[in-house]
């Protein structure tokens, strides 16, 4: 639950759902991911969660040395704690999806919690004139594709990054059985206190953005971890993200926004920035008489190890 009214707002800022043609403004290049990153942070982001793209095409891209290019300069611009993906791009092996992340050692990792339906095949609906071949390609292969986070792949990533390199995690639940997925690693000791767990809807596969849901995400989180022991956050796809994410604020949960989960701003208006989305939500809790968290009070929080022990 987001302690003292002060709510952690996380943008992520790329991601590997949306492609080039969707918006003109999603970050494709280094040099833009770290320039939206920090425009999001500036707004008001604590925490910054990070994927690679190849900066010829836009597709995903799992390469280590393209999260180089930007998270120094990330770091050297902004306080924020620095959250890089586990998930990487849907069809990667999960030892590409956390390269990236063995190489930076970053303060934390998303941690997806389980394997999942992940289609993003309805958006080939809209008939878009495509920049790149592989756009259409990775969507429709989506209709037949399992996003694979197997027990063991959990395991190895909580070895790997949690103990070996002191990654703290942002437990991404798509539906309730993940969050049973969870308790299970804290019932074995292999997750404690105090954890982030985000609560995704509107993914066509996993849990659907109704409020009902929400309440009952809550609700379930609360009776397996007991509310004192996480901290909650909210995201959802699309249309429903700002009206959805302002529910789980006024609920008591932090918040997420981005490109990586919506291209809008509002209804038909593109989003131009990370920042912009940030910015609005920022408005709304504080319309609200929320407070928005400083990076160093989600650190003390989340209990990371802090940005001096990153490798990057």
């Amino acid at each position: 639950m987001a302690k003292d009214g002060k709510v952690i707002i996380t943008c992520a800022v790329t991601g590997a759902i949306h492609t080039p043609t969707m918006s003109p403004y999603l970050p494709i290049t280094p040099s833009e991911i770290a320039a939206d990153a920090i425009a999001a942070a500036e707004a008001g982001a604590s925490i910054l969660h990070l994927h690679a793209r190849n900066p010829v095409d836009g597709s995903p891209t799992p390469d280590p040395d393209v999260f180089m290019e930007f998270l120094p300069r990330i770091k050297q611009s902004t306080d924020a704690i620095i959250n890089i993906t586990t998930g990487g791009g849907l069809g990667m092996t999960p030892a590409e999806r956390c390269a990236g992340a063995l190489r930076a050692s970053p303060e934390m990792t998303s941690l997806n919690m389980g394997s999942m339906n992940f289609g993003l095949f309805p958006i080939l609906d809209k008939k878009l004139d495509w920049k790149y071949d592989w756009e259409p390609k990775y969507l429709e292969m989506t209709r037949n594709f399992i996003f694979s986070n197997t027990f063991k792949d959990i395991e190895w990533v909580l070895k790997e990054l949690g103990e070996g390199h002191g990654v703290r995690f942002e437990f991404e639940c798509y539906d309730v059985g993940h969050l049973y997925n969870l308790a299970h690693f804290v019932d074995r000791g292999l997750v404690k206190p105090p954890f982030f767990v985000q609560t995704i809807f509107g993914i066509l596969g996993g849990i659907g953005a109704d409020l009902e849901n929400l309440m009952h995400m809550r609700r379930m989180a609360n009776k397996l971890f007991g509310e004192e022991n996480y901290e909650w956050s909210i995201l959802a796809a699309g249309r429903h993200q700002m009206s959805f994410v302002t529910t789980g604020a006024i609920l008591g949960g932090n918040v997420r926004v981005g490109l990586e989960d919506s291209l809008y701003l509002g209804k038909g208006e593109l989003a131009k920035s990370n920042g912009d989305q940030v910015a609005k939500i920022r408005r709304i809790l504080e319309d609200m008489s929320l407070e928005i968290a400083t990076p160093a009070e989600a650190r003390e929080r989340l209990a990371l190890k802090g940005g001096d022990n990153v490798a990057f």
